[in-house]
C-alpha cells in the first residue's frame, strides 16, 4: 500500500468515525449518514475501508 492510499484510508476512517458518532447522538438521519458515507466513499476512494461501510 502506498503512501497516499494510506492517507487516503485513513482520511477515510476518521471522517466516517465522526460521522458515526454525530448519527448515535441522533445529529444526523440515517439518510444523512448514508449520504456522507457515500461522499466520503467517492471522496478518498478507501479499498479497505468500504468492507467496514454500513451503506455499500
Amino acid at each position: 500500500m502506498s503512501k497516499k492510499d494510506f492517507e487516503r484510508e485513513t482520511d477515510y476512517m476518521l471522517s466516517i468515525q465522526i460521522a458515526k458518532n454525530l448519527l448515535e447522538k441522533g445529529l444526523l438521519t440515517e439518510e444523512e449518514y448514508a449520504v456522507i458515507d457515500t461522499k466520503l466513499i467517492e471522496k478518498y476512494q478507501p479499498k479497505f475501508g468500504t468492507l467496514f461501510s454500513e451503506t455499500t
